[in-house]
């Protein structure tokens, strides 16, 4: 059974995300705070980790390529590393690009969502690096099958999704969102094409968001001005997903 997932976020007024494209704070307002409310809220949900794709998990990324001193056996089998207790770091990396060199992700337990086309050197270093990973199908985009496997393997019961856009766009499009956690920043953007909450790519006259609805659950007025906003994602009347 796959885990409830929040999808949780920070924007500015206009849905954007890159925090070093927003509008200062009004005179007198700490912009540290501000921005301290994202992990604050997000300790609220006391979810076991969070999901990214691979572009924002390239932080935590140091490792090199490399080659791993032995496959091994069982290597396309889902590999539970030692988790040590701790909540995990979900990557979304279809095509296993991301070399970690540790297993660590902000102090977290790192999991790869990998496609099954990925070479037996690059799941050995995985098992090296202590990272846990998990398959999406032949090609990676399986969300429906990771989730599973996440729930079901490893034990997670709440999850909270965390971007980028495309990644939330396709989980969006998958219509495996539970709920939705925004922290509505008070800035602005304004840029046409800046990378925003949900990216679904597809051609023009898909509606990756068709057949849900968001019900409104709460709305809350933090420190400076920060604003938080819950919903809950529902089918709706809508058809045509």
């Amino acid at each position: 059974m796959r885990p409830k997932i929040i999808c949780h976020m920070v924007s500015s007024i206009d849905g954007r995300l890159l925090v070093d494209r927003w509008s200062s704070p009004a005179y007198g307002v700490d912009a540290s705070i501000l921005l301290e409310h994202y992990d604050r809220v997000a300790a609220r949900w006391n979810a076991d980790g969070w999901i990214v794709g691979r572009k924002t998990m390239e932080a935590y990324a140091t490792g090199r390529t490399r080659t791993p001193a032995r496959a091994g056996t069982g290597l396309r089998d889902t590999y539970i590393a030692d988790r040590k207790g701790r909540a995990v770091a979900v990557a979304i990396d279809p095509h296993g690009k991301l070399r970690y060199g540790q297993d660590n992700a902000g102090g977290d337990h790192i999991v790869a969502v990998l496609g099954e086309q990925v070479s037996d050197d690059y799941l050995a270093e995985l098992r090296e690096d202590g990272v846990s990973y998990l398959f999406a199908g032949p090609d990676g985009r399986n969300l429906h099958r990771a989730m599973d496997t996440l729930g079901d393997a490893f034990g997670i019961r709440t999850i909270l999704l965390e971007g980028g856009g495309l990644t939330n766009g396709a989980f969006l499009k998958a219509g495996l969102i539970d709920e939705i956690s925004l922290l509505v920043y008070p800035g602005i953007d304004g840029l046409a094409g800046v990378p925003s909450i949900f990216e679904y790519i597809g051609n023009a006259n898909e509606r990756p968001a068709a057949g849900l609805s968001l019900r409104h659950t709460g709305a809350e007025t933090l420190e400076g001005g920060m604003v938080w906003l819950r919903y809950t994602v529902e089918q709706g009347a809508e058809s045509g997903r």
